[in-house]
């Protein structure tokens, strides 16, 4: 692939409203993995935001007549031709919104082999946190994407916190996700396995992402 080739980070946003939370939370997760990709390499960088809410209707259109319109063809298209994913959904009953299940249902469950995703949501109490754990990540490994390490969710009250002593605040989540996204983009994720790198890291520091993938699983 060309050193001018760009990187190109999509997120999927089901926010309903406007303004939206989870709009919020998608660009600012975008903003974090775009910054951290632009700072360890030369290629440029796209990134695109899918507003499914805009595409509600084709999608329902899709699912009985099997014809997706060009709009949501060139949606899914984006989705399944990126080198990083950021899916967002705001929480309904506890789980994933019913539009944003719509739009992955379309998309071959193949389409997303070993695609690095950060997943992350949006909901009025931290209550409802594990969706990420019992729904969302389930669901990305079903279609064999690749997770990160750190998902985000994001309550009411986080916005505007920056934390306390036991627990990391919103923003900083935030960067940490975006980190691991961009570092997954680039084959050299780094989780909870071995240490972040350093300024004066060289080379030979960089562990290769399915490296880290195997020192994850269980023995």
């Amino acid at each position: 692939m060309s050193a001018t080739t760009p990187l190109r980070v999509v997120a999927v946003s089901a926010g309903l409203s406007r303004p939206s939370s989870t709009r919020l939370l998608a660009d600012r997760l975008a903003a974090a993995a775009r910054e951290r990709l632009a700072a360890d390499q030369d290629r440029p960088v796209e990134v695109r935001v899918v507003e499914l809410r805009d595409l509600a209707g084709d999608i329902a259109n899709h699912l009985v007549s099997g014809f997706p319109p060009a709009a949501l063809r060139e949606a899914i298209d984006a989705v399944t031709e990126a080198d990083g994913l950021i899916a967002v959904t705001p929480v309904f009953t506890a789980s994933y919104s019913g539009l944003f299940k719509s739009f992955f249902d379309l998309i071959d469950n193949t389409a997303l082999t070993g695609k690095p995703v950060v997943i992350a949501a949006t909901g009025g109490t931290a209550r409802h946190s594990l969706v990420l754990e019992h729904a969302m990540r389930p669901l990305f490994a079903y279609l064999r994407a690749v997770t990160v390490p750190t998902s985000v969710y994001a309550a009411s009250e986080d916005w505007g916190s920056s934390g306390d002593e036991y627990t990391d605040g919103l923003p900083s989540r935030i960067r940490r996700a975006g980190g691991e996204l961009a570092s997954a983009i680039l084959g050299r994720t780094v989780s909870g396995a071995s240490r972040a790198l350093g300024l004066d890291d060289g080379e030979d520091a960089v562990v290769p992402f399915e490296q880290q993938l195997a020192a994850l699983r269980p023995n």
